[in-house]
């Protein structure tokens, strides 16, 4: 990002990171200044107990199923979400909240406020502060697929144009299915960083300009019907995209990693932020 995307590295516009689970790992790695970040998926948010008043054995065993839940993004670069559902199901400790503690814990951050909240969906604000000024992460339990005139995505459209996030996107907006929330992306980002499995080449249209890196490989069992030709064409050109040098999607080897880097022109200025409702449940 230093090298190739400096000015959005520094940005503190805001960031969306759709399909994202509880990935605020991989959004503060591309964009660490950003003053709100906006997450979202269909895991539930969760709860996080007093520790201290958790019996040592029984938090002993939710310790383990946290640890469990997070094995594959650790080694794979994404969340299975089956797996994580499967681990963090039960036990005092739950869903997304415990994921998105450790992460700002081992980036060094600290947590200053966490806040239930219900709109524009069922959700969660967390106020953490670093070496910057405080900045504002939100993840939200949504389906994505309620449209693109959605009150979750009006809601975002007030605080962009922003900067984009896809990663292990299982492929859901190469069909019409996620047309609102694809079309919502395009029309409302800076900059889109992504692998394959996030928005189709095809659909970025006059005024975006996409560089790509990595290697192309061709995906397969659910997902090699979703091989895009146009894209295999940039790669087997000569010379060949430049390497990225680290795993990133699908394919976790480092040596075929593949990302997107589509950026565009300049977009209208931000409409004035609306705030959303809250119910404060702790410090």
């Amino acid at each position: 990002m230093q090298a190739n995307a400096p000015q959005y590295h520094r940005s503190n516009d805001t960031v969306f990171y759709m399909f994202s689970g509880p990935d605020f790992l991989y959004a503060s790695i591309f964009f660490p200044l950003s003053s709100n970040y906006v997450l979202a998926g269909l895991e539930p948010i969760g709860n996080v107990p007093d520790l201290a008043q958790v019996p040592p054995e029984m938090l002993r065993a939710d310790l383990i199923s946290l640890r469990n839940s997070m094995n594959s993004i650790l080694r794979f670069q994404y969340f299975i979400t089956k797996e994580m559902r499967a681990d963090l199901g039960q036990g005092n400790v739950s869903g997304t909240l415990p994921i998105l503690y450790v992460f700002l814990a081992r980036l060094g951050y600290t947590i200053n406020d966490v806040t239930r909240v219900n709109s524009p969906a069922e959700g969660v604000k967390i106020t953490f502060s670093g070496a910057e000024q405080p900045q504002t992460l939100y993840y939200f339990k949504t389906d994505l697929a309620a449209g693109g005139n959605s009150a979750f995505l009006r809601w975002c459209a007030a605080r962009g144009p922003g900067l984009s996030l896809l990663k292990a996107a299982s492929f859901l907006m190469h069909g019409d299915g996620f047309a609102g929330v694809r079309n919502f992306l395009l029309q409302h980002s800076r900059v889109i960083i992504q692998d394959d499995s996030g928005i189709p080449l095809r659909a970025f249209s006059k005024g975006w300009k996409v560089n790509c890196y990595g290697r192309y490989v061709p995906h397969h069992e659910e997902f090699e019907k979703y091989h895009q030709a146009d894209l295999a064409a940039i790669y087997a050109q000569s010379p060949p995209p430049p390497p990225l040098g680290f795993a990133f999607g699908y394919h976790w080897q480092k040596d075929d990693g593949l990302l997107m880097l589509a950026t565009r022109e300049a977009l209208p200025a931000l409409p004035a932020e609306e705030q959303p409702q809250r119910v404060r449940v702790r410090k």
